[in-house]
């Protein structure tokens, strides 16, 4: 690599990191300033944590493969939806956790 790209890798890197900071910073300040959030902005902000903890876990659940076969008898797959059971029959997130975390393991123990 010569010297011109290093030095564009490393400006496109600090200018995605002022980008960030920018928008994170600007929600810090919008809600400082504002006394009250309406309860309109409140119910979707509600949403945000399950949002995000979705979009984290769910691509590790399903994974692609040659067969259909395989990806429905994948481990994590079956204890995702052992976990999921859980969270909307007790909606306990410790309970969710651990029994999820169960069902892997024995999932693991039992298919491979």
């Amino acid at each position: 690599m010569n010297e011109y790209s290093m030095f564009s890798i490393w400006a496109v890197i600090v200018a995605i990191a002022i980008a960030t900071y920018l928008i994170r910073l600007s929600f810090i300040h919008l809600f400082g300033r504002i006394n009250q959030v309406p309860a309109r902005i409140k119910r979707f902000l509600k949403f945000v944590p399950a949002a995000v903890l979705a979009a984290l876990v769910a691509p590790q659940l399903v994974t692609p493969s040659a067969a259909v076969t395989e990806m429905i008898l994948d481990e994590r797959l079956l204890a995702g939806v052992v976990a999921a059971a859980v969270a909307w029959w007790r909606g306990d997130i410790l309970a969710t956790i651990v029994v999820g975390m169960i069902a892997l393991w024995t999932f693991q123990f039992l298919l491979f």
